[in-house]
């Protein structure tokens, strides 16, 4: 048999039963043949790819990113710490910034954390009113569910003092009652991003496309991005669609859409799941499907709008706020689980967490369907009697594993305390459960890297070089399946890829080591030297 390419001569994970393989031939995209311990006979391909002792494992399939947000926010001011370590960083980035601008230019940054600033507080529309009195400003905060704004963008967005918060967020205020700037979760930051100024649709395309190849480097395949619409409403759709039909995107892409594109007056009122995700096919010229409809519970724990059961640490009254009320959210389910939509729900507090599980219980037992697939993000906080309830009704997760080394720390003695704090992102417990699960970056909320999230769910280490709950790591190997065989479990597509196996679609990452033969804590440091997909090298490291 003649083959298009031949990979051979390295270590080749199949993470098939844990079988280790010789060589792999590849025919149209596909894995046509997988040679295990039988020598290779006299074969014919059209190219050989020589491993050189390298790694072969399947392509990461990442299953909660916001590629859009992220592609944003690389054309956006660096308010992160690092580099920033203090306020007047950034106000001196917005300063620099408005040289040569006229005052109707938005001066628009990202990352800010105020956790990791000097003064461990957040920036005021003061501060940003001294460096950038006529410019409207309008900063990110890391988490993605706050803001700051300076006085030109709040009379702008016509936010005056006497306004009243939203449900489900609120305007912050100082110690004298009034506006200080921070804008907390989605409904209050929608206030003012939609007056912000639109990129046009070739510009957000071209975006993607720097986006996805940043995905690419780190072996990534397969992506889902977790909030489509949640900041430009349609035109996020209509720039997803043009970057994969174009092939300016080549990742296989899969979609949560926000609900309330789904309202009776947003753009799918009336579809159900199987209209939208044939429009998504056509859209996208057969690249890319529904995952989900999207919903969010809570918030941040670190901007303190995760709904938490026992209050956060030192503030036991304050259990921070849900954003639907159980009944909204009963009703909400109901209708996506009766249109066969998958449901997918924003929960990092417990509180937040069993709210979900309600909902999702309340519609399963009215209308049973045993392969659902249902899912709580995040899941940063669950308790035994959560996961025992999300094992009966066969609800996932996907765990934000990066913020054990991001935030641990924090969590731990701020937020937490050090009991609910040692069990953050509980990964050993959710798979002794039997719970289908991966792990995932959050990007932009942390770095895109598969092999760090492998890292930080085997070494639980914090930024501060503390281990956070010993008894919640796993091993390499499990890890490295939450990336790729249990993304593909979660996304109900088994039979196309997550191994290495003759018939499925020929994506893979080579690897300069065997993340299973270094040391622990050397997987984040092993790098990622092709990555293919459909047996097309779409990245090769330089050397």
């Amino acid at each position: 048999m003649d083959y298009d390419k031949i990979i051979y001569n390295g270590n080749i994970l199949t993470l098939e039963d844990n079988r280790t393989a010789k060589a792999v031939g590849l025919t149209n995209g596909t894995i046509t043949k997988v040679w295990f311990d039988e020598a290779l006979p006299y074969l014919k391909a059209h190219q050989w790819l020589d491993l050189k002792g390298r790694t072969l494992i399947p392509g990461f399939i990442d299953t909660h990113n916001h590629l859009f947000m992220y592609a944003r926010q690389k054309q956006q001011l660096n308010c992160s710490t690092p580099p920033n370590k203090a306020i007047d960083d950034i106000l001196d980035i917005v300063k620099r910034e408005i040289e040569g601008k006229s005052a109707e230019d938005w001066i628009v940054g990202a990352g800010y954390d105020n956790t990791k600033l000097k003064e461990n507080r957040h920036l005021t529309r003061r501060e940003l009113d001294d460096v950038a009195p006529n410019h409207p400003v309008f900063i990110r905060h890391i988490s993605g569910h706050l803001a700051v704004v300076n006085s030109k963008a709040l009379e702008i967005c016509e936010v005056t003092e006497d306004i009243e918060n939203p449900s489900g967020g609120h305007f912050g205020r100082d110690e004298n009652g009034q506006l200080d700037g921070v804008l907390y979760e989605l409904p209050v930051l929608e206030r003012v991003m939609h007056l912000m100024p639109m990129p046009t649709l070739n510009e957000l395309v071209d975006q993607l496309e720097a986006a996805s190849y940043d995905y690419l480097k780190e072996g990534i395949t397969t992506s889902t991005d977790a909030a489509v619409g949640l900041d430009m409403g349609l035109d996020e759709y209509r720039a997803h669609m043009k970057a994969v039909r174009t092939q300016k995107n080549p990742l296989n892409m899969r979609y949560m859409i926000m609900h309330h594109l789904f309202d009776n007056v947003g753009a799918f009122a009336g579809m159900d799941a199987k209209a939208i995700d044939k429009q998504i096919r056509n859209d996208s010229g057969g690249r890319g499907v529904l995952d989900s409809v999207k919903l969010f519970q809570d918030g941040s724990i670190q901007g303190r709008t995760a709904a938490l059961r026992d209050g956060y640490h030192g503030e036991e009254d304050f259990n921070g706020e849900l954003i639907h009320s159980q009944e909204t959210l009963n009703t909400h389910f109901e209708r996506f689980h009766n249109e066969g939509f998958r449901i997918t729900t924003h929960g990092n507090g417990d509180l937040a967490i069993a709210s979900i599980i309600e909902g999702y219980a309340n519609a399963l037992d009215k209308k049973p369907n045993d392969n659902h697939l249902h899912r709580i993000e995040h899941l940063q906080t669950a308790r035994k009697q959560d996961l025992e309830a999300m094992q009966k009704y066969g609800i996932a997760t996907s765990l934000f594993i990066n913020h054990v080394y991001y935030w641990g720390d924090d969590h731990r003695d701020i937020f937490l305390g050090p009991d609910r704090g040692a069990k953050l992102d509980p990964i050993a417990s959710v798979a002794d459960h039997g719970i289908i699960y991966t792990l995932h970056s959050d990007c932009p909320i942390t770095p895109i890297s598969p092999l760090f999230s492998v890292w930080a769910a085997a070494n639980r280490i914090t930024r501060d070089g503390h281990v956070l709950g010993e008894e919640e790591k796993v091993s390499v190997l499990e890890a490295l399946k939450s990336m790729t065989i249990y993304g593909a479990k979660l996304n109900g597509t088994e039979d196309v890829n997550g191994t290495i196996k003759e018939g499925k679609r020929a994506d893979f990452a080579v690897l300069d080591r065997n993340p299973l033969e270094v040391d622990p804590l050397e997987v984040k440091d092993i790098k990622v030297e092709i990555t293919m997909i459909g047996g097309e090298v779409l990245f090769e490291r330089n050397f």
